[in-house]
């Protein structure tokens, strides 16, 4: 897919050191293999030396300065990596006995990593749930300053020839915010807007996702999705969006022409902001398993360095096509 082979290319001019948390498997192990083949990243397998050195021998892979193993048993991190744990999290009760221990835990180790400088971002969710994964960016890496929440989106690349001359587009909140208010609803479409002009370098065209095309139905639901629109008018009036819309309102020009007249995005939307997580998340999955298109995240926006999650049912190409998103987030 165009849309992939673009990130590949554009992550290669300007590689970053990616950690990977669950080195372990193997599906990660091929994918950060074919990352450092592509040149898109140097790479850090966090996981038992001998276990992870065995899975990169298996790939063909040795002796390869691009990629690493860290074993928080054994790594000469995990003594500055725990001072530094203790520090973060002391306020809370952690001891610098559980401090040692909590750093023993890879994805606690890869998250510190970023924080202290010796990666540029992360990546795990192969193996550990989406909750693990996310609790350890947010307690560790934490939010950016600027950002009003953290939230997720899914980069889906569609099939190649698309009947709706799409390549790329970016789906929001499929992962993380489970039931959004309006004020949270407008901070995700404007963070997964500057996601679509980061990552598929394009003028994004947001739809505010409903059952419902401006007042076509009335519930509380669709309020809400209405008052984040106007909030999105009121405080981003240069962004171009609209809202409440349903799926083919916001996708179709024809339909769009009948049920959105005026629409600033007439069929044209290539970022959708789902009402909740269950929309999302249903939305992402019909698209991925009937649509054909490639799912790439959830990627976490918000925080103040890369982080991410994987599918559990994910697969070598996906974690390289991660890896490539996570270095295109890194800050220049």
């Amino acid at each position: 897919m165009s849309v992939l082979r673009d990130l590949s290319t554009r992550a290669s001019a300007r590689p970053a050191h990616i950690v990977m948390s669950e080195g372990h498997d193997p599906r990660i192990v091929a994918g950060a293999v074919a990352a450092v083949k592509s040149g898109i990243a140097r790479i850090t397998l966090v996981g038992p030396q001998d276990t992870v050195a065995a899975a990169l021998v298996a790939a063909g892979e040795i002796n390869n300065p691009a990629l690493q193993i860290a074993d928080p048993e054994t790594s000469d991190l995990s003594a500055g990596l725990s001072r530094a744990f203790y520090e973060l999290r002391k306020h809370k009760g952690v001891t610098p006995e559980i401090a040692e221990s909590e750093v023993r835990k890879p994805l606690v180790f890869s998250a510190l990593m970023v924080r202290e400088g010796h990666a540029d971002g992360t990546v795990g969710g192969a193996v550990a749930t989406t909750s693990d994964t996310v609790r350890a960016a947010l307690q560790i890496i934490g939010k950016a300053k600027e950002a009003p929440l953290v939230s997720s989106f899914f980069l889906m690349a569609l099939p190649e020839n698309h009947p709706s001359g799409r390549d790329g587009m970016i789906f929001g909140d499929c992962g993380l915010v489970i039931d959004p208010s309006s004020e949270e609803l407008a901070a995700i479409a404007v963070a997964s807007a500057a996601s679509c002009r980061a990552l598929l370098e394009t003028e994004p065209v947001v739809a505010l996702l409903s059952f419902s095309t401006h007042g076509s139905a009335r519930h509380p639901s669709v309020s809400k999705v209405a008052a984040a629109a106007a909030l999105l008018k009121e405080n981003h009036p240069d962004l171009r969006a609209d809202g409440e819309l349903q799926f083919d309102a916001a996708f179709v020009p024809q339909v769009a022409a009948s049920k959105a007249k005026g629409s600033a995005v007439a069929g044209e939307a290539n970022v959708m902001i789902f009402p909740n997580l269950d929309a999302g998340n249903i939305g992402y999955k019909i698209a991925q398993r009937i649509g054909g298109a490639d799912a790439i995240g959830p990627v976490l926006q918000g925080l103040s360095k890369p982080a991410n999650d994987l599918s559990r049912g994910c697969t070598a190409a996906d974690v390289t096509n991660m890896i490539a998103v996570t270095v295109l987030q890194v800050a220049r």
